[in-house]
């Protein structure tokens, strides 16, 4: 409001830069990223009248594909509605949902240091039936629908099954791959084999292969963009971490919760963080 006002009133106005955080698994409301959950945060980013720009403050390993594509369409079609640019900052990782997540931007900027890529699609599970014969145990399972029981862990793996995930994984994977084309085109400089095979790289080799635009930080750019007055202000800074989100809970909430915990740390490790 009292920016508004000094604007009516003809008083200079700092440029105003509004960050959303996305840090952490991409996935249902309660275990991490979702559209659900930031709806109102993304809306709250785009609301002033007059913004220099939203930054996306990025630090995710990705996760649930439907979840990562909500989200970015969510900004680019606030972003096209306000004519407000999007610029990146990639912290330490944006890699598969994540960097579905960057490519929302206009401008992606990351560290050196940055991991960022994995342009491509994983699933992953067990078979127990070794260890079942072992024990003596039997799978009794019930099904109306031949594919109902499709990769149960607990019976051998049929071919037709691994066939139809896999091509569930070739769909949603060039699904990806449209939007890295649509968000970075002209400025992919590599062929599509490396960049989308579902490998990763430093910021550094990010930007020299397009998928990146520039090194640099989030104070820093905004300054050299907008200039020294810039006003930058968080929409939802970041959750409190580790076992002070826990406290209060009850056993079962305070279980899931270290489950999700868990999960998370080990997305993370995946990229040795």
């Amino acid at each position: 409001m009292i920016r508004r006002l000094k604007k009516i009133a003809g008083l200079s106005v700092s440029p105003l830069v509004n960050v959303l955080r996305l840090s952490g698994v991409i996935g249902t409301k309660r275990r991490g990223l979702s559209l659900e959950g930031l709806e109102q945060d993304i809306q709250r980013a785009f609301a002033p009248a007059d913004l220099a720009a939203v930054a996306l403050a990025i630090n995710s390993p990705g996760g649930s594909p439907v979840q990562s594509a909500l989200i970015a369409r969510r900004i680019r079609a606030l972003a096209v509605e306000k004519s407000v640019p999007v610029l990146v900052f990639v912290e330490d990782l944006a890699a598969s949902g994540g960097y579905w997540l960057a490519c929302a931007g206009d401008e992606i900027v990351v560290d050196g240091g940055s991991i960022v890529g994995s342009v491509g699609v994983i699933s992953a599970g067990f078979g127990f039936t070794g260890l079942m014969d072992k024990l003596g145990v039997d799978r009794r399972i019930y099904t109306a629908g031949t594919r109902k029981s499709m990769l149960d862990p607990f019976q051998a793996e049929r071919p037709e099954d691994v066939a139809h995930v896999r091509d569930l994984q070739v769909d949603i994977h060039e699904q990806f791959k449209q939007w890295v084309r649509e968000r970075r085109a002209g400025r992919l400089n590599a062929t599509e084999d490396e960049l989308f095979n579902g490998n990763v790289w430093t910021g550094r080799r990010a930007v020299e292969l397009g998928l990146a635009d520039r090194l640099g930080c989030l104070h820093s750019v905004l300054r050299e963009r907008f200039g020294d007055k810039v006003q930058v202000r968080t929409i939802n800074p970041a959750r409190r971490g580790g076992l002070g989100r826990l406290i209060g809970l009850d056993a079962g909430r305070l279980a899931d919760g270290l489950a999700d915990m868990a999960a998370e740390r080990a997305a993370f490790a995946r990229y040795g963080l």
